[in-house]
């Protein structure tokens, strides 16, 4: 850079001028005094200063920082609060087969929690009760983020207090507020009674859990996993998630432990035939998968998560297609003719759904529906589907409630739904009047009939009764009605319609040959006015599709109509669930 300064300025005011403006700007300067064609004096940058301090002056260098004093004292605190309560109940944990608490978040999360809250609650607390016995963070689950929740069993036996509490709630609210899914991962003995005082009668104490799992219902998904005995309070929260898993011999809830059981009733019961996973997998309906072990049950929820969006304002995730695992060419074949013939529509359901894609939830309660997800061409559907080989899909108090339920979920968490329809209707007698067959029977239609996600009904074989409006027929706002060739739609069966209308004109025939030609006769003509193709013929259903096709049929169907808009009408809620 070039300058030119007054002609009466001497060598040395120059020399200053050149230099300063040198070292401010960064670059030579050649300062020219008056008219003179060369420069008086030629000023460069000073050198910059490297690490070693090799040019100008040496470097100021920053000493090796390392953790202080403080720092070190807080991380033994924290590496002391995460071996958690007294090493002897840490030791009965591989005896009860299962893992500790944070040996279990390492299987889950592959490192543990991305993050926990409330590590040091009840740090100053006389007795030992590190986290006050309850862990809860984020952490990142197969690509999903979830809120997490856990037990220390270790540490009073996994039972709630005051602190714990308090995080529990805090974590609750927190998913209201991001949307994200929850995971409980149970072990809890319930309330600590000797410190009852102040969380268990309080406006934000343990009570406030189920205001705040119903606030979080159908907003976010909220799953369990029982990792051992959840008695009393502790067990309302998996009842009140969503999905549930309990593991094989290890997991049990129950209202009351055996000894409280004994106490008020009598009755002299072990906690397995009390609550344990079978009783509540086959009985109450209350476990929806049940684990063989720790890991079987991680695998689980693995699958479970990949038909679920995070929350009810986004679609499920989609998935590559893949082929079912059986030809949909063998569909026909599955199917009897006859339709009181039994057969297993899982085999209708493989030759349908994507290979490997079917998870059943509820396979041992109410066995006379199957609800399971599935993906179809990689987009995730809840399926409802009578099945034959049990009690000949009859809907039962207990299916009816199953079935209700699922779909209850897949709508709200914008699952589409394929009703699969099989039955003889809803089971008749006195002993399911007792168990509530109209209750949980309207409570089937009433979820049907409120679902906004694409539906669609197939009538496999038989639609007999009000099984074909709980399964989602014309009347229920199907995207489509589709019919098999084998299918049939009746007030009822052939043979109840015979004995009903024509029971007197037989009984008036003498001979039995006779008698059975004329049964014969009237069973065909009956029959043939039930006919799917009767039905296709005076439009009460879409379409008859062939079997092979069907798996077709099904995936453009959903693919159309997966932004179907359907509105309810203007109302704070049913009073039917």
């Amino acid at each position: 850079m070039e300058i030119h300064i007054g002609g009466g300025a001497s060598d040395e005011e120059a020399r200053v001028i050149g230099s300063a403006l040198a070292e401010h700007v960064g670059e030579s300067i050649e300062v020219y005094v008056g008219d003179g064609d060369e420069p008086a004096t030629t000023a460069d940058p000073p050198e910059s200063e490297d690490s070693t301090g090799s040019s100008g002056s040496a470097a100021t260098e920053e000493p090796d920082l390392g953790p202080t004093e403080r720092e070190k004292q807080l991380r033994k605190e924290i590496a002391e609060i995460e071996q958690g309560g007294p090493e002897k109940y840490k030791d009965r944990l591989s005896d009860q087969g299962k893992l500790f608490v944070r040996d279990r978040l390492d299987l889950w999360f592959d490192g543990g929690l991305s993050f926990e809250d409330g590590r040091f609650a009840e740090f100053d607390a006389d007795d030992q009760l590190p986290a006050d016995g309850l862990l809860t963070g984020g952490a990142e689950f197969e690509g999903r983020d979830l809120h997490v929740m856990a037990n220390d069993f270790t540490v009073k036996a996994g039972s709630m207090a005051g602190k714990g509490v308090e995080k529990f709630l805090r974590m609750q609210q927190r998913a209201l507020k991001t949307g994200k899914p929850v995971l409980y991962l149970m072990d809890s003995s319930g309330g600590r009674i000797d410190q009852q005082t102040g969380f268990f009668a309080n406006r934000e104490g343990i009570g406030k859990y189920y205001y705040n799992h119903s606030m979080l219902s159908g907003r976010v998904p909220q799953i369990c996993v029982l990792y051992g005995p959840c008695i009393a309070g502790a067990a309302y929260t998996p009842v009140f998630a969503d999905f549930t898993v309990m593991v094989e011999g290890m997991s049990a809830m129950a209202i009351a432990s055996p000894r409280m059981v004994e106490m008020v009733t009598g009755e002299k019961i072990d906690l397995q035939d009390l609550g344990g996973a079978r009783v509540h997998a086959a009985e109450s309906g209350s476990a929806d998968l049940v684990a063989e072990d720790e890991e079987h049950a991680r695998e689980l929820v693995a699958q479970l998560v990949t038909y679920l969006p995070d929350n009810s304002d986004e679609q499920p995730p989609r998935a590559d297609p893949r082929p079912p695992a059986r030809s949909p060419a063998g569909i026909d074949s599955v199917v009897p003719e006859r339709p009181n013939r039994g057969y297993d529509m899982h085999d209708v359901i493989e030759r349908v759904a994507d290979q490997g894609s079917i998870l059943e939830l509820g396979s041992e309660f109410g066995p006379e529906i199957v609800t399971a997800f599935c993906r179809i061409d990689g987009r995730p559907v809840g399926i409802v589907a009578n099945q034959p080989a049990h009690r000949a899909g009859a809907i039962f108090p207990d299916s009816a409630k199953k079935a209700a339920e699922f779909v209850w979920k897949c709508d709200a968490y914008n699952v589409p739904l394929l009703y699969l329809c099989d039955t003889p209707g809803f089971m008749a007698g006195s002993g399911v009047e007792k168990e509530g067959i109209l209750e949980e029977g309207k409570k089937m239609i009433y979820a049907t009939s409120s679902a906004t996600v694409p539906k669609q009904c197939v009538v496999v074989r038989k639609a007999y009764g009000a099984g074909i409006y709980a399964m989602s027929g014309p009347a229920y706002d199907p995207e489509a009605t589709l019919g098999l060739p084998s299918g049939e739609i009746a007030i009822m069966g052939p043979e109840a319609a015979i004995n009903a209308v024509y029971r007197n004109r037989l009984d008036e025939i003498d001979d039995d040959e006779e008698r059975a030609e004329r049964e014969a006769e009237l069973r065909e003509e009956y029959r043939e006015d039930i006919d799917v193709h009767r039905m296709a013929s005076e439009t009460v259903i879409d379409e008859i599709v062939p079997p092979s096709e069907l798996r077709d049929e099904l995936a453009a169907r959903f693919a159309f109509y997966e932004d179907v808009e359907k509105s309810l009408p203007d109302k704070k809620h049913g009073t039917v669930l």
